[in-house]
C-alpha cells in the first residue's frame, strides 16, 4: 500500500510520525480541510498529469486550478490528467491520495506559486486519509521538487 512506502519514505528522515492517519476520509480538498480542521487552501493537492509520455505532479493550495495557458506556457503542451489507473501505475499513488512522495522514479514534481502564501500546508500521503504538515522549505526539500511555477488561477493572493 501507498502509505506504508511514504511512512517508509519518512522513516529516512525521523519524520514518519508526522504522517497524520485520519478516521475519516481526505481525498477530496474539503473532506481533508474539514478532517484537519483548516482552511481548504492549505491543503496542498497533488495534480497528476501526462507529459511526453511520463508523469508530472505539480502540487497547489487547495482553492486553486490549473490555468491552461500558462500551463502550456510552462511545459509545452495541453495539460492532461491522468486517468486514475495511470496515476496509481505511472505515480505509485491511488487518486485521493496522490502526493510527491515515495513515487515512481522519473516521476517529475513542480510546486506552483500558490502555495507560497503559508507557512505550512497539507499534502496527503498515499492514501485517502492520510496528511502531513510541512513548512513550505520541508516540502521542497522532500517532495524533490524540480522547480516552482506558476500554472494556477483563482486562488487569493
Amino acid at each position: 500500500m501507498a502509505i506504508e512506502q511514504v511512512k517508509e519514505y519518512f522513516r529516512a528522515f525521523g519524520m514518519e510520525e508526522r504522517i497524520q492517519e485520519l478516521s475519516e476520509s481526505s481525498a477530496t480538498v474539503e473532506l481533508a480541510a474539514q478532517a484537519l480542521h483548516c482552511a481548504p487552501k492549505r491543503i496542498a493537492k497533488t495534480l497528476s498529469f501526462l507529459l511526453n509520455d511520463g508523469a508530472i505532479l505539480v502540487v497547489a493550495a487547495g482553492d486553486a486550478r490549473i490555468d491552461n495557458p500558462k500551463y502550456k506556457a510552462r511545459f509545452g503542451a495541453k495539460a492532461k490528467m491522468l486517468s486514475p489507473e495511470q496515476a496509481e501505475t505511472m505515480v505509485g499513488h491511488a487518486v485521493g491520495g496522490v502526493c510527491p512522495f515515495a513515487v515512481r522514479p522519473g516521476v517529475r514534481v513542480f510546486l506552483d506559486e500558490s502555495l507560497r502564501r503559508f507557512e505550512t500546508v497539507f499534502p496527503a500521503c498515499g492514501s485517502a486519509n492520510s496528511a502531513i504538515e510541512l513548512t513550505l522549505p520541508e516540502l521542497e526539500r522532500y517532495s524533490g521538487a524540480e522547480d516552482w511555477v506558476d500554472v494556477c488561477k483563482g486562488w487569493e493572493a
